[in-house]
This record gives structure tokens, C-alpha cells and sequence, in this order.
């Protein structure tokens, strides 16, 4: 696959154009160990979870460049109080909340959900940040919210520094702060995400980033896709929801059988979840708080306190409306549970076959 060999691959010494982002350490380091780049997703653990994670992710990808990603998004929430931030929830929002819980019968949580176990604050940023720059990871990567400080101390920490953009001006802001790296994520990307299509996205993007290689992101899960991003001047692409339902992600067999099931319509954009928009799998939690007569949601972090123990609960006692997963456009072509490798192999195959068609019909 020398022809599709890029100036992404060069920059990591890799042998494929095709990175990954999971919330599996299993499957990020499957994607490096198959030629891609795997992205490991930490920014729901703690900081010691990140280090001990981080080390299993460079140990199982044996020598292959890997990565780990945080979200840095700005926030007013200076420190982890958490009942600083419980105190300023308002009772209209609780009691839709426990609206919720009765009409789908939801038992209590026994524990803590990733969502509340942690308040999302600057304080906990740096605490992860450092966690990041500790490991042995060669990218430090940023779903949200990349700044000058953070590419600085990435770049002294000897590392690579790739941010995740979701528009022109976002692009622009991002190659001010130096990154050597960027994902343009179109608005068919599954979990948080933008307004721009990513063929309207891409680029300009790539417009933008000069002598920065771009990555397409948004919706992309073949190899005709990885062609057409080419195409339009990005060096390789990204995916997420694809590695879903991969043997290596391992994920319940409740979001497996969600995911084969589903199809790009079958997704919706909300702020229910997070306080953020997030595109997910349409369930009844996402009707619930895009209704009418729903509260607005709350700013992150106060929306992930506000409903961490209900979708914890949903998930521990299997109260399948409530259950919901983010997911892209691309949930469309998770269609056989498949190794990691699979995938990356029927991706090559389905980008040289077009590669050729190409040029014979030229």
C-alpha cells in the first residue's frame, strides 16, 4: 500500500493513513499494531488511571506509535467542589431527573458513573494533563480545547501535539498554538461535535493548515471514503464509532446489538448527555431531553453531575430506553462484529480497488 503512504504516515512512521480514537486500550493499540495510529480516549478517567493505561496501551501496541486524548474545553468550574457545583443544579432540573426515573422505573445506582465520579474542572484538567505528558505515548492529543501552554509542554515532553477542530476558526486557532497535527471532524461524527459537514469542512481545514497534515473525520468508515478525503487534500483519516463493535473494543452486548442495528438516521444530536452537543444513538433518553417542554440542559460539568447517576443506573439495572451510546453517521457500515484488523484490511482493499477504478476511468 506504498501509494497511499502520506505525510501523516511520515510524521508518526507509520505505515497506513488511518488513525483511530477509542475508549479501549485493547482496541487503540490494535489500530497501531495494524500500521494505523490508535488514540486512546482518557478523558473519563482519573489521573492515575490515565498513567496505569497509558502504560498497558504503549506495552500492548509493542513499539508502535500510539496516542492519548483529553478534552480541555473552558469551563467556569475552577476547582473539583463537587458540592459547589450540586448546590448550583436547579431544582427544575432535578425534578425532571426524578420525572425520568419514575416513568422508566429506574432502581438507584450502587456506584459512582463516569459522568459524576469526577468533577470536570481546570483543576482536574492539569491533574490529567500531566498524567498525559508522563506517559510514553508519542502524541498527546486533544478532542477539545487545545491551547499555546498545552502544545508547549507537549513539545518539551518530547511529543507530538494533534488537536481535533471542528471549524476553519477553530483550525486556524489550533495552528496558532503550533500542533503538528489535525483532525477536521465533520457534524456526522459520533460523540461531541460541530455544525459542518465534513466535505465542507475538510477543505478548508486543509486551507488553513499550511504544512499541517489534516486528518478527515466525520462519518468515515470505508475505504472510498479514505480515497475522497485524499482527494481533498487531507493526509489520512479518523475513526471512532467504527471500532465500536470490534472483538477488541469489547464492548456489552446490549451497545453491540445497538450499533449492528442502527443505521446514519438512527443517530441524533444532543445536549442531554453532557451539556455539550453530542451525536448518539437515538433512544428515549434523547427524545426525552430534545422534547418541548424538557429543561435546557445545563454547561458541562453540571450536566454530568446532574444525570451521572441515572445513566449509570440505566446501564448497571439494563433499562434499555435509557441506555444510549454515541455514535456517528458511519454506525451504518458496523455491520459484523470484526477484529480491528478486519476492518483495517477491508479499508485498504475497498481504497486500492477504488484507487484503480480511478485511473481506469480517467
Amino acid at each position: 500500500m506504498r501509494e497511499f503512504r502520506t505525510s501523516f504516515c511520515d510524521l508518526l512512521g507509520i505505515d497506513l493513513p488511518i488513525g483511530g480514537l477509542t475508549h479501549s486500550v485493547a482496541a487503540s493499540a490494535a489500530i497501531s499494531q495494524s500500521g494505523g495510529f490508535g488514540v486512546y480516549a482518557a478523558t473519563r478517567d482519573t489521573p492515575d488511571e490515565i498513567r496505569e493505561k497509558g502504560a498497558a496501551l504503549c506495552k500492548a501496541a509493542e513499539g508502535k506509535p500510539t496516542g492519548i486524548d483529553i478534552l480541555l474545553p473552558k469551563l467556569d468550574v475552577a476547582t473539583s467542589d463537587r458540592a459547589a457545583v450540586e448546590a448550583a443544579i436547579p431544582e427544575s432540573h432535578r425534578d425532571f431527573v426524578r420525572m425520568l426515573e419514575q416513568k422508566y422505573e429506574v432502581p438507584p445506582a450502587t456506584r459512582m458513573g463516569f459522568r459524576n465520579r469526577q468533577v470536570r474542572s481546570e483543576e482536574l484538567w492539569e491533574h490529567q494533563i500531566e498524567a498525559v505528558l508522563a506517559s510514553d505515548s508519542e502524541v498527546f492529543a486533544c478532542g477539545v480545547g487545545i491551547n499555546a501552554d498545552v502544545v508547549k509542554r507537549a513539545h518539551a515532553a518530547g511529543k507530538i501535539a494533534m488537536a481535533l477542530v471542528g471549524s476553519p476558526h477553530h483550525a486556524r486557532k489550533a495552528i496558532e498554538c503550533g500542533v503538528d497535527l489535525l483532525v477536521a471532524q465533520g457534524a456526522e461524527a459520533g460523540g461531541h461535535t460541530g455544525t459542518i459537514g465534513t466535505m465542507a469542512l475538510v477543505p478548508q481545514v486543509v486551507a488553513a493548515a499550511g504544512n499541517v497534515p489534516v486528518l478527515a473525520a466525520g462519518g468515515i468508515a470505508t475505504g472510498q471514503q479514505l480515497v475522497a478525503s485524499l482527494a481533498l487534500g487531507a493526509q489520512g483519516i479518523w475513526m471512532g464509532t467504527l471500532w465500536l463493535t470490534t472483538t477488541e473494543h469489547a464492548m456489552p452486548d446490549f451497545y453491540v446489538e445497538q450499533l449492528l442495528s442502527a443505521g446514519s438516521g438512527d443517530t441524533v444530536v444532543t445536549r442531554g448527555s453532557s451539556g455539550k452537543p453530542m451525536r448518539q444513538i437515538r433512544t428515549a433518553w434523547s427524545d426525552e431531553w430534545n422534547a418541548p417542554d424538557a429543561p435546557k440542559p445545563l454547561k458541562m460539568p453540571y450536566q454530568d453531575i446532574l444525570v451521572g447517576s441515572i445513566v449509570q443506573a440505566a446501564e448497571e439495572h439494563g433499562i434499555a430506553p435509557l441506555m444510549h451510546q454515541p455514535a456517528g453517521q458511519s454506525v451504518a457500515w458496523c455491520s459484523e462484529r470484526r477484529s480491528v484488523g478486519a476492518e483495517i484490511n477491508r479499508i485498504m482493499n475497498e481504497a486500492d480497488r477504488t484507487r484503480t477504478a480511478l485511473c481506469l476511468n480517467l
